[in-house]
């Protein structure tokens, strides 16, 4: 596979991985620094790099946090509720039973990933208007993204959590995460199962696209 195949290929490949991630091997602590390392390379407003990445692998800090992920996913999700409903015949309604069943595994067992990475962002949205706002998460997030990218392409998996927000402020206190920092999701990560991933069933282009006007 050429360069620009196997980029690609990693684009459209990288999956939130939640019932394959195998808790069985440990996480290689060189591996997530060097995904790390390519992360840092993704653009920051005003150059500010103000993105902190918060690794926990110690396994009481990974159920205290796993306990607060569980409540608020039952909250969300329990009793076979699905927070979005999609009218029938929408290809994303099909796929709505195997996204709760593998979202609720990862609820289950997600404290034993090996690791969890928390993308931060110096600063706080309250307060900011819309611009200032995007600026805030426009600073981490595409690093948060190249980090899922890198440890794709290295054989890890993880999947793009955002549930313990809900308790962002319990964490921060578990974490010791100071108050003038924003936690912009969680990643449990581990190695994945099997060969590979394929091509998720999207919506098509002319649905989301518009030109010149909406």
């Amino acid at each position: 596979m050429d360069g620009l195949a196997a980029f690609d290929h990693y684009m459209t490949t990288t999956r939130s991985v939640r019932k394959r991630l195998d808790f069985s091997r440990p996480g290689p602590r060189e591996v997530i620094e060097e995904c790390l390392e390519i992360a840092l390379q993704a653009p920051s407003g005003s150059n500010a790099q103000g993105w902190r990445f918060l690794v926990v692998t110690d396994p009481a800090k990974k159920k205290a946090i796993r306990d607060y992920y569980k409540a608020n996913f039952e909250q969300a999700y329990g009793g076979g509720r699905t927070p979005v409903e999609y009218p029938a015949g929408d290809p994303r309604a099909a796929q709505m039973d195997r996204v709760r069943d593998s979202a609720t595994h990862l609820a289950e067992h997600m404290h034993e990933a090996p690791a969890y990475i928390i993308p931060c962002i110096m600063g706080r949205p309250e307060g900011l208007n819309a611009g200032q706002q995007a600026g805030l998460w426009g600073s981490i997030l595409p690093a948060a993204w190249s980090l899922m990218l890198a440890l794709r392409s290295r054989g890890l998996g993880t999947a793009w959590t955002t549930l313990h927000m809900n308790n962002e402020k319990e964490i921060a206190e578990l974490l010791g995460i100071p108050a003038h920092v924003t936690q912009a999701a969680l990643f449990p990560v581990a190695y994945f199962t099997g060969e590979d991933f394929k091509p998720a069933n999207r919506l098509p282009l002319e649905k989301v696209v518009r030109w010149e006007q909406w």
